[in-house]
């Protein structure tokens, strides 16, 4: 039986390379993982003020990464961390029942540019450790895949078989870990 992944897509761009990613990998790992895309596009800003009575589209968010059995974190970089919606959203989730702590969690993140989003996963990472989230997150199976727009075609197929090779690799690893931390 596949694993049920609540993916968040963390860049509200309309022709995002992590969502083509996602959903590449939704494709290919379906017998394994059912994948679901979460757009983080309509959430409000965290705000204190409101968090008791968080709007709904909050409570809707909270509550697909709360009946997913893992997360998957797909990343992009905007001046060298992680765009400003990645961590409104994670903010939310910091708050209202810990959604996020102890679940089976892991990493991808892809860019045009050649490091493939490793600065901001490294302060994904940093952000994730807090108490209030604590996924358990996947160890050294870090996937930051440059040029994407080079090795993802029009129908969003990894055409880059040493990429495709990776991230297969990746996936088995990640679901080993599953097993181990469900």
């Amino acid at each position: 039986m596949a694993i049920k992944v609540a993916a968040i897509i963390g860049s509200v761009r309309k022709d995002s390379n992590n969502l083509k990613l996602v959903e590449y990998m939704k494709s290919r790992y379906a017998d394994q993982m059912d994948i679901e895309p979460i757009l983080i596009n309509d959430l409000p800003m965290y705000n204190p003020d409101t968090e008791e009575n968080a709007p709904q589209e909050v409570i809707d968010f909270r509550n697909k990464i709360k009946q997913a059995d893992a997360v998957l974190f797909a990343v992009a970089e905007y001046n060298f961390s992680i765009p400003g919606s990645l961590k409104n959203a994670i903010d939310w989730l910091s708050r209202g029942g810990f959604v996020l702590r102890e679940k089976p969690a892991f990493i991808v993140g892809s860019s045009m540019g050649v490091l493939g989003s490793v600065r901001a996963q490294i302060h994904l990472r940093e952000i994730l450790s807090n108490p209030s989230l604590s996924p358990w997150l996947l160890p050294n199976n870090e996937v930051y895949i440059g040029s994407v727009h080079q090795k993802l075609n029009e129908q969003n197929e990894m055409v880059d078989s040493g990429t495709r090779g990776f991230l297969d690799q990746v996936v088995e690893n990640f679901l080993s870990f599953y097993k181990r931390m469900a």
